[in-house]
């Protein structure tokens, strides 16, 4: 576990100056972007409200409140497949918004992607000397129980221990609270390994599906040991761990994705709703699709009951939250076929926003539509199985994401103003 000074005032002024920059710069690159991919449809790129949109007055606020200089964490979760199990996407929408506002408070949710082996998210990392199952909402590899990221990490080690990490990709680079979602299994004990003189202030939330360490001083890092004290109940699990910085205020991001996820797959996981109230979610994205359209039992019904039941588990947590639904980016199958079903999809966002008074943000319409990813591809914004996007092509969701959040931003401010 290694230890950091907090910020000294010049990085602070230094962040301001960027954050001042940042609105110059982004209207430059929409303009660059028009020019070099005609393909994309930049009107389309904004956020569709019902009648009310209070909920997105309620982030609006908050913002509000940050900018005025009282501390605030924003907290942002970003449910998905795969698209959001990379992270690019989502980790290129939270750094937009943490430069427009000058803020490096916050943290992020980190699932230990690498002792699951498979792929995960920039802003962090994961460690471990010990052996660990992969559990997942997917496939084969379902089992009970699961939580936030539709997918857990399971040990019967008499001893090990694991950590995580920011890298310097975060955004938010220091944390002083670190929740660890596990399941409160009294055959094994853990806690901080501590390295020096260093308190450690240990609370536990089982009704919530946590314990949290908080730190006197910031830092980057964290390892636990693990130890197991009998053999009454096997396994020790984890569903991830929340990095936090309190002290300054930020965004906060949850990427919740698991390859091959659909919008049944996280409606399997019986602790979502549990463990979601241990985020206090201000701002949700849904991007589930992709893999529901792949599928040739897809049917529009279906789609919009696990929409239904994911929207009711999301108000659960936060009756005041503020959802945005993203249509499915236009996808092929097995690379050949163009998949009209993301067509179905798209509609099945809208009759859900009005049903639920949620938002939309089109993505679907802005990528260019039906038929639009070869296009994506050929620009070297997509990936060869024309699914997928490449690192460049997720950078450009994530600022698009942000430029439609602001758009809807700047609105609300100026219909409260005109309202006053």
């Amino acid at each position: 576990m290694r230890q950091k000074n907090k910020f000294p005032n010049a990085l602070r002024l230094f962040i301001l100056f960027i954050g001042l920059t940042f609105s110059c710069f982004l209207k430059i690159k929409a303009q660059e972007l028009e020019k070099k991919y005609s393909f994309i449809k930049k009107e389309n790129n904004r956020f569709y409200f019902s009648k009310d949109s209070s909920s997105f007055q309620g982030v609006c606020d908050k913002i509000n409140f940050l900018k005025s200089g009282q501390q605030q964490q924003i907290n942002v979760i970003h449910i998905g497949g795969s698209h959001v199990q990379g992270g690019t996407w989502s980790s290129a929408f939270i750094t937009n918004l943490q430069n427009q506002f000058s803020t490096i408070g916050g943290g992020y949710f980190v699932f230990p992607y690498k002792i699951a082996k498979t792929n995960g998210q920039p802003y962090a990392r994961s460690f471990s000397n010990g052996k660990w199952k992969r559990c997942r909402a997917i496939g084969k590899e379902f089992c009970q129980p699961l939580g936030l990221c539709a997918m857990n990490i399971s040990t019967n080690d008499s001893a090990n221990y694991f950590g995580v990490g920011l890298t310097n990709y975060a955004s938010c680079k220091q944390v002083n609270l670190v929740k660890v979602f596990h399941n409160f299994n009294n055959s094994f004990q853990f806690n901080v390994k501590i390295s020096g003189i260093l308190t450690v202030a240990r609370n536990d939330f089982p009704e919530m599906g946590y314990s949290s360490f908080e730190f006197p001083t910031p830092l980057d890092s964290v390892i636990f040991e693990l130890k197991r004290v009998d053999t009454l109940k096997k396994d020790f699990v984890i569903y991830g761990m929340s990095m936090e910085n309190t002290q300054l205020s930020g965004f906060y991001l949850a990427g919740l994705g698991a390859n091959g996820a659909s919008s049944s797959s996280f409606l399997r996981c019986n602790n979502l709703a549990q463990q979601l109230s241990g985020l206090h979610p201000d701002l949700a994205f849904l991007s589930l699709g992709v893999n529901d359209t792949q599928s040739k039992g897809f049917e529009k019904e279906d789609y919009i009951e696990h929409y239904d039941s994911l929207i009711t588990i999301l108000k659960r947590a936060n009756p005041k939250i503020c959802i945005i639904l993203t249509t499915t980016t236009d996808n092929y199958i097995k690379r050949k076929s163009s998949n009209k079903r993301t067509i179905t999809a798209k509609d099945a966002m809208f009759e859900l926003m009005y049903k639920h008074n949620v938002a939309v943000w089109d993505l679907f319409s802005l990528m260019g539509g039906y038929k639009s990813m070869p296009k994506w591809n050929k620009a070297g914004l997509a990936a060869r199985d024309r699914v997928h996007f490449t690192v460049k092509g997720y950078h450009l969701l994530g600022d698009m994401m942000f430029e439609a959040f602001m758009q809807s931003f700047n609105n609300h401010q100026k219909n409260l103003k005109e309202s006053k």
